[in-house]
């Protein structure tokens, strides 16, 4: 099965269970994979025949940005419902990571698979 790729993705949003996250937002990086069928777009080269991944991705920013959930678990569960009913998307891996949640470790976060 064929790939789309979104690496890194930026948003900032309000995410985190204690009363400080609740305040403040913080930077949000996203990864997603989606799997899909490209034998028609690649034949074609017409662009109505592709994914729109920059509209997709500016609904995955925009959905981390006022979400305001309290844990990545709901959020990439969002996300990825957000990538599945995109037309043409069959099945998404999709990772969601906080990178100032542990002061000892670059990032922590959850990825997850959804068809």
């Amino acid at each position: 099965m064929d790939q789309i790729l979104i690496n890194d993705l930026r948003a900032h949003g309000i995410i985190g269970i204690y009363d400080w996250e609740r305040k403040q937002a913080q930077e949000i990086l996203i990864n997603v994979v989606l799997f899909c069928d490209l034998h028609q777009a690649g034949a074609s080269d017409d662009i109505s025949d592709c994914i729109d991944y920059h509209a997709l991705a500016l609904k995955l920013k925009d959905h981390a940005e006022s979400a305001a959930r309290f844990t990545v678990e709901a959020l990439a569960t969002d996300l990825a419902q957000i990538c599945l009913q995109t037309p043409g998307v069959q099945k998404v891996r999709l990772r969601v990571e906080k990178p100032g949640a542990l002061p000892f470790a670059r990032s922590a976060g959850v990825e997850i698979e959804r068809g």
